[in-house]
């Protein structure tokens, strides 16, 4: 087993295709590294902890949104799409860590947010100083309200962070927000927001970004009746591409605008889709016509056993070659509860009253926790992620092996959610916490103090003393990105059968095998050489355990 950490140097070239099998690590920048000492991270920040991200491995960043911002959303509420948070720097700055990036071998992939802009983006200010009918409301969604005075919502629907989706602005006129009512959405049938997104994506890939992640990517092109369904009829109707909201088949037409612009630079860049559709409208998104690539979340959703894996994997390896991209596998990021609490918890249903993705957002009772057994399980299913074809998408945090933050005090909290629910849902703060790089200082090493409080057990997972034990999970995901950039091949795998329901096995073309035993009891150790375990093995396979063979 190759104990050795350091990755050989690397230089980025013109490869079309360097995103199909890559490992991308998604920067939540006000959790990640605090560079002047404000409590916030920072774009500095980041390219300070540039020679870590060499370290551990990864072909790319994915950066959240660092755009100026009220936070209403953490920074999904974009008040600016060419420009810089001054609490996270400046452009200047921006281009310094991109080029910190690029000469570390390390691409970078940056969010875009094109539902909705922030209630103080220029043009919300205009449309809520311009009459009604006038072109500056026309950017946006606005109704008339109901009644003889418009008091009334145009319709009942709700937010996806709970309350009305409606705001009136107190002229008659309501305006649609799907999310926080600082976040309105925008008008996609408007040649004027379109033709602005494509300058957007220029301005951003003339600064040199690799790619795009696309926020809410099924939710942009809308047609709204007159009159608007009522929330019980829109949730009743099918969600088959002609549904007023959600995944309509139009919504490609503004991606294939979006690829022209893609294409016009050498190489390509890339883009990545954040759509919630339905496993079979998924495939559209990642044509090469479209955007390339989308998020495969079905592993995410999944307890951690052996069929539903497998299951997940078959069928999407199959949508990739119906698609003619790449899939992607993903455990955890900025919005769900991390897979080392997930996995630790009862599975859904199993008397948590959690189902869906609602148990992704608020994971279960933190009594119900067995901490040791949910990283071994991370550590075990992200070793079997790391085998797969495909990309594979890792969140900051993750592979320092961190548990949800449960215990944050309420005046603390910050996510819409929480406050929009009153309480009743908890939101996302618990995996937003920032980071801990070492054991001392009340902020351990990110900077000023943290604007979400720090657990005492962070100081267990910091970075300094993960460097330090040859055991740790930071050591595993180096060692795992090291092999994996080694062994990497053609994008395909085959099943082996283990002899037991609680083992995967599967082979890659080059002969580099990945066994995972999802059971609790140690089977038989498969012959060959043993290139990595999620655990230690002692002659068998124990369970909650990944190794990687060869031979």
């Amino acid at each position: 087993m190759s104990d050795a950490l350091t990755l050989p140097a690397r230089t980025l070239t013109n490869d079309a295709s360097w995103w199909r099998q890559a490992v991308v690590y998604q920067v939540y920048p006000r959790a990640f590294a605090d560079s002047d000492g404000d409590g916030v991270g920072d774009l500095p920040g980041i390219t300070s902890r540039v020679p870590y991200l060499r370290e551990l491995g990864v072909d790319a960043v994915w950066l959240s949104p660092f755009y100026p911002s009220a936070l209403a959303d953490g920074g999904y509420d974009v008040d600016d799409y060419r420009d810089v948070d001054p609490r996270l720097g400046t452009l200047a700055d921006f281009d310094e860590m991109v080029a910190a990036l690029h000469a570390a071998g390390i691409r970078i992939v940056v969010d875009i947010v094109p539902n909705h802009t922030s209630d103080r983006h220029a043009w919300f200010r205009e449309a809520l100083a311009s009459p009604r009918g006038s072109a500056a409301r026309a950017r946006y969604v606005f109704r008339d309200g109901r009644g003889p005075d418009g008091a009334e919502p145009p319709a009942d629907w709700e937010s996806v962070f709970g309350g009305p989706a409606w705001e009136p602005v107190g002229d008659g006129q309501w305006y649609l927000h799907h999310f926080a009512p600082e976040q309105p959405d925008l008008n996609w049938s408007n040649p004027e927001v379109r033709e602005d997104f494509l300058t957007t994506l220029r301005f951003w890939s003339d600064r040199g970004v690799d790619g795009f992640r696309v926020d809410v990517a099924h939710g942009l092109a809308k047609d709204l009746p007159d009159p608007l369904p009522s929330a019980a009829e829109l949730e009743a109707m099918p969600k088959d591409g002609t549904h007023p909201l959600w995944d309509r088949d139009d919504v490609h037409e503004i991606y294939a605008e979006w690829r022209e612009v893609f294409d016009s630079y050498d190489p390509p860049r890339t883009a990545v889709a954040e759509a919630w559709v339905a496993a079979d409208r998924r495939a559209r998104y990642a044509s090469p016509a479209g955007l390339g690539q989308a998020f495969n979340f079905d592993l995410l959703e999944a307890d951690f056993d052996a069929r539903q894996f497998r299951d997940v994997i078959t069928f999407n390896l199959g949508l990739a070659d119906v698609s003619g991209s790449s899939t992607t596998w993903v455990f955890s990021n900025h919005d769900v509860v991390r897979h080392a609490t997930r996995y630790g918890l009862p599975p859904r249903g199993a008397g948590t009253e959690k189902h869906g993705k609602q148990w992704l957002l608020d994971g279960g009772p933190e009594d119900q926790l067995d901490r040791e057994l949910g990283l071994r399980r991370a550590r075990a299913a992200t070793l079997l992620q790391l085998a797969l074809p495909g990309s594979s998408y890792i969140y900051q945090g993750e592979e320092l092996g961190l548990h949800e933050v449960a215990d944050i005090p309420d005046d603390a909290r910050q996510d819409p959610t929480y406050f929009r629910s009153a309480g009743a849902e908890v939101g996302r703060d618990g995996c937003r916490v920032p980071l801990p790089w070492d054991t001392d200082g009340a902020s351990l090493g990110f900077g000023g103090p943290a604007q979400l409080p720090q657990p005492a057990w962070f100081r267990r997972h910091a970075v300094s003393v993960q460097e330090a034990d040859a055991g740790s999970t930071l050591n595993l995901y180096r060692r795992a990105l090291r092999l994996r950039a080694e062994l990497q091949c053609d994008e395909a795998l085959e099943w082996l059968e283990a002899g037991d329901p609680d083992v995967l096995a599967f082979r890659r073309p080059n002969g580099w095998t990945s066994v995972t035993n999802f059971g609790e009891a140690p089977v038989e150790l498969p012959a060959g050489e043993v290139l990595l375990a999620s655990a230690p093995l002692d002659g068998k396979l124990p369970g909650a355990t990944t190794v990687w063979l060869r031979g």
